[in-house]
């Protein structure tokens, strides 16, 4: 009854109580206590009666909400509707979400690779353009670190800043070079020699390695690297390990290393083939990608 006093609650809150109390008490005596008129308490009444015209976009955000396991906020989840046929605005979709109590449900240690100078530093081509005007014009890469169930495991992507596309990617459970190097292997397979594209890096010891710096020189392809101890260099990677991990290690429980693998290996399918971005006109980055490849 607590709510029902002049300092607590809206209107509508109090005419939801006086109807929700109403079989136990009389009205008059609780609108009194509410201190709402009683043309209030009817005209809020009258509204729940009316059947619900926003019911089956309310199904449609809940299972995109699901669908996604609460990855998306309110303007991801428009921009699905939308590619769905459905024209809704923004603030309508917030709005809903609030009264089906859902919300966006996202944001470990970093793998510091760096050894000193072990063999040869990359100047800084990328100089933090973090924008590119076509796909395999410039690329970024960087390993992160899982430490789970008393074990360890390492991601190295290859990043494409035109769509923000996942390029390849390895998984190891230790920081050799081969988890570089098997990474340009698959990435090779997807462009032709001297295409004269940047990959830009940190100084990790990997990418100073006479190894990996060869295989960038025989492929064409020019190597830039982060200045020393500065992240924001190479600031699109480290939003995207932020948003892996808010994404995945910090929404989900798991039964073991190799479960937590497999789920790895999905949200980077789904990063790449499903997740929409705004920036990208609603589409995931593969299919951004892809049209404009095609459009070349």
């Amino acid at each position: 009854m607590e709510c029902l006093s002049f300092q607590r609650g809206t209107a509508k809150q109090k005419a939801q109580v006086v109807w929700e109390l109403r079989q136990k008490y009389k009205i008059t005596a609780l609108l009194q206590l509410a201190g709402i008129p009683r043309s209030t308490y009817y005209y809020y009444t009258k509204l729940r009666m009316k059947p619900d015209k926003y019911s089956n976009i309310k199904e449609q955000i809940t299972h995109i909400y699901h669908q996604n396991r609460g990855r998306l906020g309110y303007r991801r989840i428009t921009l699905e509707l939308h590619n769905r046929g459905c024209c809704i605005n923004h603030k309508t979709v917030q709005r809903l979400m609030k009264e089906l109590g859902i919300m966006c449900r996202v944001r470990m240690k970093k793998y510091r690779s760096y050894k000193g100078e072990v063999g040869k530093v990359a100047p800084n081509l990328l100089n933090r353009d973090f924008e590119a005007a076509m796909p395999n014009q410039k690329w970024v890469t960087d390993i992160t670190e899982f430490s789970l169930f008393g074990q360890k495991l390492y991601l190295s992507p290859i990043l494409d800043l035109y769509s923000r596309d996942i390029i390849s990617y390895t998984i190891s459970a230790r920081p050799a070079l081969s988890l570089v190097t098997s990474m340009l292997d698959k990435a090779f397979a997807h462009i032709p020699d001297n295409t004269n594209l940047i990959l830009h890096s940190d100084q990790g010891w990997q990418y100073q390695h006479k190894h990996y710096r060869g295989m960038l020189k025989t492929k064409g392809i020019r190597q830039s690297m982060s200045r020393k101890g500065n992240c924001l260099d190479n600031a699109v990677m480290e939003n995207f390990f932020g948003l892996l991990k808010s994404e995945l290690l910090y929404l989900q429980e798991f039964d073991s290393i190799e479960h937590f693998k497999a789920e790895l290996i999905d949200y980077l399918e789904y990063y790449n083939h499903r997740r929409i971005k705004a920036k990208l006109k609603g589409l995931p980055p593969a299919s951004h990608r892809q049209q404009a490849l095609s459009a070349a």
